[in-house]
């Protein structure tokens, strides 16, 4: 039997609540998520870009870009998780995914869209704004 490795997470209860964000808001990446990077984490196949490892505790740091819709990574950043993996116990740790403030915003409230981009209800004008300007750039 071949073996795999098993999902932790640093703060599982925050994690779900941005996943569930995602899952609303995002359906692309919460697919790409579920479907293909989770079963290709549990298999042992690292995905993303490898950002520190530490030797002395067997472990890696990696980033993995989730994709988005150009104008949202444009507004509020592209959608990126971060996890840990400890290769001597078999676990990845399943830390966060950034940007942080929009999704857990997203999961607090609805969010409104404007010109099919989601927008804070914190930063509404200054969101409105890069979207005009963006629009305002590529005519």
């Amino acid at each position: 039997m071949k073996e795999t490795y098993i999902f932790d997470y640093t703060n599982e209860n925050e994690f779900r609540k941005l996943e569930r964000s995602i899952k609303k808001y995002n359906t692309l990446a919460y697919k790409k998520l579920y479907f293909e990077y989770y079963p290709s984490l549990k298999e042992g196949k690292f995905l993303g870009k490898l950002i520190s490892t530490n030797k002395s505790n067997g472990t890696s740091a990696y980033e993995l870009k989730l994709p988005t819709d150009a104008m949202f990574s444009k507004v509020h950043g592209d959608i990126r998780l971060y996890y840990i993996v400890y290769h001597k116990e078999k676990i990845v740790m399943l830390d966060k995914f950034e940007p942080i403030d929009i999704l857990s915003e997203g999961h607090a409230s609805e969010l409104v869209t404007y010109k099919g981009v989601m927008v804070s209800k914190q930063h509404a004008e200054k969101d409105m704004f890069k979207i005009n300007l963006l629009n305002m750039i590529q005519k």
